[in-house]
Parts: structure tokens; sequence; C-alpha cells
């Protein structure tokens, strides 16, 4: 596909979903078809929403290469055609990450979320080089994953600049270390759709964005399918109040639990589990909520009314 096609599909909330294990800590693929039919039916459909799998807050690093591509051909077996379907892919060298994105593409995914090689070291240079030939290789779109906070991760605005005319290229995951404006991503937010990942939707949607990244995108999508609507009609501070009302208690609860044990995925699953379709805990030595946890966070939902199981 064509970057104007592209940018059509990768666009408002992109949920980054879990991934469902069984008590053994195995894929458990028969959960992940049935969620995603839940998320296709809750309205993530092409052109409202993206389905994002394996990436980090989905556990992807965490999975084997046999089991990445189990979970994304899932996923879009059981999308049936009517959701945008991307997958995540890690910090691999050119060679590793192409072989990854053609798998990707052939399983039928219709975008990737591509971090920089940051074991490689990468110069600025370097990052070029290596999404060019990634987008050289593949006919499926391409979201630069601006990972400041990782030593080689940085992708400057000026090397999001050169990369114009990389076909394949249609999105950035955009956030800026201390000391870089934010406003940088104008220069280009006309070139590629820019994805907010600082909890900042409404500031990225006034400077020409075309979606964010948060937590609860399929854990409740009728909530970020409504802050979208919102952001589209240019009623801002309606959509800023909305957000803020369920995002800024979650993110402190998530702050909190980190304290205990890591994992990106722990309250999302709890989340999930409280609204009814429960996908397993995540993979050692992340621990699973507890009792208490669980309760705060029911109460939580519940505060934001969102139809929490008894």
């Amino acid at each position: 596909m064509k970057r104007h096609e592209l940018k059509r599909l990768i666009v408002g909330p992109i949920a980054t979903v879990p991934t469902p294990f069984d008590d053994d800590f195995e894929l458990d693929l028969g959960r992940m078809a049935a969620a995603t039919q839940r998320w296709v039916e809750s309205g993530l459909v092409a052109g409202k929403a993206v389905i994002k799998v394996a990436a980090a807050m989905g556990e992807g690093p965490m999975l084997s290469d046999a089991e990445w591509p189990a979970l994304l051909r899932t996923v879009v077996q059981a999308a049936q055609g009517k959701a945008a379907v991307m997958c995540g892919i890690h910090y691999k060298d050119t060679k590793r990450t192409i072989e990854d994105a053609k798998r990707a593409q052939n399983l039928g995914a219709i975008g990737l979320q591509i971090s920089p090689p940051i074991f490689n070291d990468p110069t600025q240079d370097d990052i070029l080089r290596y999404y060019e030939a990634v987008s050289n290789a593949i006919d499926i779109g391409i979201m630069v994953y601006n990972t400041w906070w990782l030593a080689g991760g940085n992708v400057l605005p000026e090397t999001l600049l050169k990369m114009a005319d990389i076909e394949q290229i249609v999105a950035v995951k955009w956030s800026a270390p201390e000391g870089q404006n934010y406003e940088d991503m104008a220069q280009f937010a006309h070139i590629f759709n820019v994805i907010d990942n600082s909890s900042q939707p409404v500031r990225c949607h006034r400077l020409g964005g075309r979606g964010y990244i948060n937590m609860t995108a399929e854990i409740h999508p009728p909530h970020d399918l409504g802050i979208w609507e919102l952001l589209e009609a240019q009623r801002y501070d309606e959509a800023q109040a909305l957000f803020d009302r369920v995002n800024i208690p979650l993110r402190e609860l998530y702050a909190r639990l980190a304290q205990k044990s890591g994992g990106q995925a722990r309250l999302k699953k709890g989340m999930m589990a409280l609204m009814g379709t429960p996908l397993g805990a995540s993979r050692p030595p992340s621990l699973p909520l507890n009792s208490a946890e669980m309760a705060e966070l029911r109460d939580l939902l519940v505060s934001f009314g969102w139809p929490v199981k008894t």
C-alpha cells in the first residue's frame, strides 16, 4: 500500500493489547481470538483505531520468534479484515528486522511499530539507513518508535525529516525528552501521522497529530473512541477533561504498582479481568495484582462508570 492509503488506517486510539497466557504462561490463542472479536465488535475498526500486538506494553519482548507470529496470525484471522492490525518489532539489527517485517506482512499486518536497533549503539545516520532498508523490503506501513529514554533510541527531528521520501514510513510514535520541544513534531506532522506517546493527545492533535497511545483503548473502547471523536471535532476542552478523568488516576496507580513489581501489562491485565475478558497473568518475574490491588482497581473502574463485571 502507498503512504496515503496507510495514513488513513494508522489513526485514532492505538490499542496496545496484552498477550494472553494460560496457567503455565504459554500462549492462549483461543482467548486472543475471542478478545479480538470483542474489540472489533466494540468499535476498534479500521479507520477509527488500531489493534497493535506484540508491542512492549503487550509483552512482545517476552515472546519467542515462534510465538509472536502465531499471536499476530490469530488476531488478523479473528478480526476478519475489519481492523487495522499492527505488530511490534523490537531492537533488532537490520537483517533480522527485515526478516520479521516480511513475516508480519505475510501474516496480514497493515503496519509495524519498529524500534531503533539500540543494541547496535546506532548513530542518527545508522538509524536512517536502518529504516530505509526495512521500508525498501516491505509494502506495509512503518511507525517509527522514538525511544529516547533508551541509549541509542532517540530519533531526532532532523532525522525524521530526512525520512520524508521513505515511502513505507507513515507514522511516528512521538514523545520528547527533557530539553527538546514537544512542538518539534509540527515540522513533520504534515508528512507522517504523529501518534502521541506522552499522555498529551489534545496537544498532539492541535499540532496536527493523528492519534495517541494510552492504557485503556482495548479495556473499554467506547471511552477512547469518544475521546477521538471529540478531538476530531476540535472540542478540545471536553476531550482533555474526559482523558484526564481516567488517565490521571490510572497513571498514579500504575506508578504505585510498579514499585512492587515491573511488567508493563500488569495493570492492563487487571483491568481486562475486571471488565470480563481475563487474559491471564504476565510471565515471571512480573507478579499478578493481588486481591487488595484488584479491589482498588475495581473501585476505580466503577468510579469511571465502566461496566465492571461482578
